[in-house]
């Protein structure tokens, strides 16, 4: 893989991890990611005159992702309701790749080498190793896991349609763009929902949802450029080295624990991404 691409997919990571420590920390979360939502909005209205509109064709794959989107919102809230970062991140995050390596190779005639097959099973066993830390014996705890392995679904259908549709698109800031615009409607179900608190935590809170709001708009925006010029499996698990960097965020900051088990499953949830990666 190009070196620029890695570098560019590496630093989505660490934005992502970085705003979804900003949603999980958040007095209310439905407002943070309505921040999301808002600056992904702008960001596509700001630049969609300045660039060639996606083909025709790809538009079907716009509406597509967008739907696994609003999906991805409601299963992230519900998990991190009832569960840890350095948990919930790295279920959702790790068990992508896995469904992103199996999308591509029924929607996009991708393959997988020996090795890159390997990297799947040891990021399996990681997100298992997660999943077990604690043995799951309160609904909370099943919940938890539930939503995260949902929002990994969630994960992987927008990306496998992303991955179709910017390479259809002719346009990748285009196609982005249009993308980032669907995401009105999220707006207009939080305004709706949340109007009496919007002010009161836009106005004791907006550093963290400035920088919520900032951070996906690179976060998801790099990874879909990436994807237009490589293949969908290798960027996606290189994009989900980030459950390394939310595991570290959740117990160093958060201060969550067992950080022993959630850190080494991390690990080696992440041993499994760079064998995916770089074969």
């Amino acid at each position: 893989m190009d070196p620029k691409i890695v570098f560019l997919v590496l630093f989505a990571a660490l934005l992502h991890a970085s705003w979804n420590a900003l949603v999980k920390t958040a007095s209310d979360r439905l407002v943070v990611i309505s921040a999301v939502a808002l600056a992904q909005f702008l960001a596509g209205l700001l630049t969609a005159p300045f660039v060639p509109a996606p083909d025709p064709v790809s538009w079907s794959a716009i509406a597509v992702a967008t739907l696994f989107h609003y999906a991805y919102y409601v299963c992230l809230l519900n998990a991190y309701r009832f569960g840890d970062l350095s948990r919930v991140y790295p279920l959702a995050r790790g068990s992508a790749p896995v469904l992103v390596a199996l999308g591509a190779v029924f929607f996009a005639g991708e393959s997988l080498s020996f090795m890159a097959a390997v990297g799947v099973v040891l990021a399996s066993a990681g997100i298992a190793a997660i999943a077990l830390i604690r043995s799951c014996p309160t609904t909370k705890d099943r919940a938890a896991v539930s939503f995260a392995l949902a929002t990994g679904a969630m994960i992987a259908g927008y990306s496998v349609a992303d991955g179709l549709g910017v390479r259809a698109s002719a346009s990748p800031f285009g196609y982005i763009s249009w993308l980032f615009i669907c995401e009105f409607p999220v707006i207009v179900t939080v305004i709706y929902k949340r109007w009496g608190m919007l002010r009161t935590v836009a106005s004791r809170e907006w550093p963290a949802l400035v920088g919520t709001g900032v951070c996906s708009i690179f976060a998801y925006g790099l990874v879909i450029y990436a994807v237009a010029f490589a293949p969908m499996a290798p960027v996606s698990a290189l994009r989900e080295s980030g459950v390394v960097m939310a595991a570290l965020i959740g117990t160093i900051v958060l201060g969550e624990r067992p950080w022993r088990a959630r850190v080494g499953a991390a690990i080696l949830v992440a041993a499994g991404v760079v064998l995916i990666t770089t074969t």
